[in-house]
């Protein structure tokens, strides 16, 4: 079914005229942590999405993501609007670990929908807090749904290091 539909997507890529749009969703595929596999341990896969940097590139994660999940955000003072998110979030996510100091929206959006919204100061205790409360067959996400915070790069390579030290 999937590589049916993967076709038909190719083919119509192909057909598009307009040469700029073709070439944006190529790359897409292409984006550097994006949904990347970073290990499976005790039964429990580890997704980098680092790059996810904005609400709606979070929803489509989670769109393409099995649960159960467990969600680490990155904290903003920005007011998005997380109610995209709202209906998948009740959906799959289990527990969400907001990482920062400004973390209100995030408790305002979701709190109220899960039984387990927690606050932490950094990547490194996120990733162990998700690791212990996490039940076996667990995705574990990384998917910051903020463009604030430290660079897509140093926030994947901080997650990374930090899940292969477990």
């Amino acid at each position: 079914m999937h590589g049916s539909l993967a076709s038909v997507d190719t083919a119509l890529l192909r057909q598009m005229r307009d040469s700029a749009l073709r070439s944006c969703f190529r790359r897409m595929d292409e984006t550097a942590h994006r949904m990347e596999h970073v290990a499976t341990i005790h039964g429990k896969e580890y997704i980098n999405d680092a790059a996810a940097r904005s609400v709606n590139a979070t929803l489509y994660t989670m769109q393409n993501t099995a649960g159960p999940v467990v969600w680490i955000a990155m904290a903003a003072d920005d007011a998005a609007d997380y109610r995209p998110l709202q209906p998948i979030v009740l959906r799959k996510v289990d527990m969400l670990i907001c990482v920062g100091d400004r973390t209100q929206a995030l408790h305002k959006a979701f709190g109220p929908l899960l039984p387990r919204v927690v606050d932490v100061d950094d990547i490194a205790t996120a990733v162990k807090v998700a690791a212990l409360s996490a039940v076996e067959g667990s995705r574990i996400v990384l998917s910051p749904a903020t463009p604030q915070g430290d660079s897509t790069e140093q926030t994947a390579r901080q997650f990374i290091h930090h899940v292969n030290e477990l």
